[in-house]
């Protein structure tokens, strides 16, 4: 455990935030982690943040959910009882796993230093590989409180970065404490603390196992539900073999049911890292992601520019400028030359022009008058000016004033938008291209013989069925920025099916295909994907409402040059609801990561309701509309009938409320977040 872990520190301080000097924490922090943390840690980011949850949280997720996450974040500040003390607030909702040991033990350790250190909330868990805890703001408190868990943090981290716990726990706890530089005086409670230590590892071992194979293979022996199973128990424990026929499927799905969070933590997982790609600075690059950062060619401006039409001076010495003088030449905007000016001459001169050799200042036009033209009356000749106290550089942009050459002007994970004038910005200091995370190509297919073009003439014959879903898919993927390959409809048979999606692998980085995931003997998609394509299926069923079959696999193909890579495939549920709620609840947050965008997946927002909803029994994402009133209150009102087939109820909808499983009502008035789809409307 020797280990190189990195750690990065967030001081939460709105004062900090305006005069970083007033930080003392920040210090005392990487001095516990080096010396304390017996130098296994590298501080690879500090970053100071207001007393803000937005701010907090948009910081903790740019640094959990990118591609080189810490194994550690400390925040420091803001977790005490003041009315701007938010950290907790803002951390406890970003977590997938919550770490209390770690919260009694900073707490235990500061109540023996004081009772005031029960007024104190810090929190502490694991957002995907990385382990966060909140610290409090005092440079004393968070060092006492960093120093209580310091030792066996590398421990925790190591596990939380996915390493072999029955590796890490081989030798007991006597051997872990000696690794982590732990004495016996350093903790009462031996007995106690290797029970924990043991049943942390039976505990991970058994997620790891279904993590790394297989998963649904063990669904039978770890209470994921009796499988009535017609094969041999010593036969290959994947999805339906359709070359055995009806009466020999399963009758049960033999994928464990999965929460939300951790599908979405298998999806982060299993998704490929994003791909570095050159591209050339132009409308092509609007939604792309840099994968470093850009610094300025060129000063902006690259000469002394005009501010103000006016004339060009050489200002004197006692700054008097009142008399008349002789226009010698015009500086445009446009490209040109002048000849140099001397003191008691003048040019005229327009914004943004630049200024003539020996020129020093610029008076503006409306503190002049004119005095005469020249003969032909086309220019003006003389020109008065009423001016005292003129100072060098006045009305004057100066070189690299606006950009300095070789300044950062955009960093690394920034996103190029259509409208926030970044391409403006590259353009301005002569970027041509730059480095960005390539966008992955999306391939969407439907699937089932009842299936037939949304546009096909005439009336439908008996169980045909309009293709909803492809077209819809299509449109959110374009929505979101994305090309789409369209792979048309495959049939229910398999080698027409294996085809279809070993055409799409071939030209696509993500496929989505819609229908086939269920139980039905021509539901092909799983056993397709693994039986044929040697694919690995992460998750096959979801505990939600609508999109419980929802399928997140990979297959294994062989890139350009000739190199094994790993492809994405999500297999959503056939009822167009269903389907477009999966895509956005599941395929845009591996869409994202592949592109570089963090954080990953929709916007997620408090609101409240507007009326009273029904509760289900699984997880349910409510299509809904979100409306902002006059107060600045985000309403949320259902869009009716939920029925997972009835695509209506995304007619309008601009959002997908997060209501809790449960039974009975939850009440109006009632706070739940939604994830946005589209911009809030006003009431």
């Amino acid at each position: 455990m020797d280990s190189s872990l990195t750690a990065a520190i967030l001081i939460v301080s709105t004062t900090a935030a305006l005069e970083p000097s007033t930080d003392a924490s920040g210090a005392v922090l990487r001095e516990v982690l080096n010396v304390d943390g017996a130098g296994k840690w590298a501080v690879t980011d500090e970053k100071i943040v207001s007393d803000n949850v937005m701010d907090i949280q948009k910081q903790i997720m740019q640094w959990t959910d990118g591609p080189d996450a810490p194994n550690f974040i400390i925040t420091t500040g803001g977790t005490g009882f003041a009315v701007s003390d938010t950290t907790p607030e803002a951390i406890t909702p970003l977590l997938h796993k919550q770490a209390p040991g770690l919260v009694h033990a900073m707490l235990s350790t500061s109540l023996a230093v004081t009772p005031f250190a029960m007024m104190s909330r810090p929190a502490a868990g694991v957002r995907n590989k990385t382990v966060i805890v909140t610290l409090p703001g005092s440079p004393k408190g968070a060092k006492e409180n960093l120093q209580a868990i310091i030792k066996t943090l590398p421990h925790a981290c190591l596990q939380s970065a996915g390493a072999n716990s029955r590796q890490l726990h081989a030798g007991g706890t006597k051997k872990l404490e000696k690794e982590a530089g732990i004495t016996s005086h350093e903790h009462s409670h031996a007995h106690d603390h290797s029970h924990t230590i043991d049943h942390e590892h039976h505990g991970h071992d058994h997620s790891h196992s279904h993590s790394h194979s297989h998963s649904h293979s063990h669904g039978h022996g770890h209470g994921h539900g009796n499988l009535v199973r017609h094969t041999k128990p010593s036969s290959s424990p994947l999805s339906n073999d359709p070359a055995l026929g009806p009466t020999r499927r399963h009758r049960e799905s033999p994928f464990p049911m999965l929460s939300v969070d951790d599908a979405l933590a298998k999806i982060d997982e299993f998704t490929p890292q994003p791909e570095i790609v050159h591209s050339k600075v132009d409308q092509n690059i609007i939604g792309s992601v840099l994968a470093e950062e850009v610094k300025a060619r060129e000063n902006v401006p690259a000469f002394r520019a005009s501010i103000v039409d006016g004339y060009a001076v050489v200002a004197p010495k006692d700054g008097n400028l009142k008399g008349v003088f002789p226009v010698v030449g015009v500086s445009h905007a446009a490209p040109g030359e002048i000849g140099a000016l001397k003191e008691g001459q003048i040019a005229r001169i327009t914004t943004g022009a630049p200024l003539p050799p020996g020129a020093t200042s610029v008076i503006m036009v409306e503190d002049t008058v004119l005095k005469s033209m020249t003969d032909d009356g086309k220019e003006e000749k003389e020109v008065e000016i009423q001016a005292e106290g003129v100072k060098e550089g006045e009305n004057v942009r100066e070189v690299g004033s606006d950009v300095k050459q070789g300044t950062t002007i955009l960093g690394k994970g920034e996103q190029i938008s259509g409208v926030g004038g970044e391409i403006g910005l590259l353009a301005s200091v002569g970027v041509a291209e730059a480095s960005v995370y390539k966008r992955p190509v999306i391939g969407i297919l439907s699937t089932g013989d009842e299936i037939i073009e949304y546009n096909r003439p005439g009336a439908l014959r008996l169980g045909e069925v309009r293709d909803t879903n492809r077209i819809t898919l299509i449109s959110a993927a374009k929505e979101w920025g994305y090309d789409v390959i369209d792979l048309g409809i495959a049939k229910d048979k398999s080698n027409s099916l294996e085809e279809t999606l070993r055409s799409g692998l071939r030209q696509a980085d993500v496929l989505i295909t819609t229908g086939g995931v269920s139980m039905g003997e021509l539901d092909l998609l799983k056993p397709t994907i693994e039986r044929s394509l040697g694919g690995t299926i992460h998750f096959g069923r979801v505990a939600m409402k609508p999109g419980k079959p929802t399928t997140f696999a990979t297959v294994p193909v062989k890139d350009n040059a000739g190199k094994r890579v790993d492809k994405v495939i999500f297999s959503l549920p056939g009822n167009p609801a269903s389907a477009l709620v999966t895509f956005h609840l599941f395929v845009l947050p591996s869409l994202h990561k592949q592109s570089g965008i963090y954080p990953v997946g929709l916007p997620k927002i408090p609101v409240v309701l507007g009326h009273e909803f029904p509760l289900d029994s699984r997880s349910e994402y409510h299509r809904a509309v979100v409306t902002v009133g006059e107060d600045g209150q985000l309403t949320a009102n259902s869009t009716g009938g939920q029925r997972s087939s009835r695509v209506g109820s995304l007619r309008s909808a601009n959002a997908l409320l997060c209501m809790p499983s449960g039974k009975g009502k939850i009440e109006k008035g009632s706070k739940v977040h939604a994830l946005l789809l589209n911009a809030v409307r006003s009431s």
